[in-house]
């Protein structure tokens, strides 16, 4: 298959971060786009903003073979990415505040079988250079008819 057509299919998406002994766990729907060797998957996260009116966020995960970075964009803005054994510096940006912020990843791994897909990760965040908290993260990605 040549790398520069572009695949895109359903997906369900299950997130399980943990950190300072919580656990949060999203599932919700999305599409996968391969373009070459990347793959971009696409989902809203439900949220509220300040002012508690609905708020979701648009989050795109780009992977490659040893690279992952997220991408959010509506009720708040940021970015960050993850190498394995890296410092990778990424932002965030709400209406009300924003700041650098940088993740030194201790773990990565990437893991496909045809269009399913599991990414686990841990990580230091740095807000200013000062260590904010240590996360565990894995990702599910499963194939799903297109809605």
């Amino acid at each position: 298959m040549p790398d520069n057509l572009t695949h895109k299919y359903g997906v369900s998406v299950t997130l399980i971060s943990r950190h300072e002994g919580e656990t949060s766990i999203l599932n919700v729907s999305g599409e996968a786009t391969q373009k070459g060797p990347q793959l971009y998957i696409r989902f809203e996260e439900p949220g509220q903003g300040p002012d508690g009116a609905d708020a979701s966020v648009r989050t795109t995960v780009k992977i490659l073979d040893d690279e992952l970075r997220i991408i959010r964009h509506g009720g708040v803005q940021s970015e960050q990415s993850f190498r394995s054994g890296a410092r990778l510096p990424g932002f965030y940006r709400s209406p009300y505040t924003q700041f650098n912020l940088s993740t030194e990843t201790r773990m990565l791994e990437i893991s496909r079988q045809e269009r399913s897909l599991t990414v686990k990760w841990e990580y230091d965040l740095y807000v200013y250079d000062e260590l904010s908290g240590q996360f565990a993260i894995s990702l599910h990605i499963q194939e799903e008819p297109l809605v």
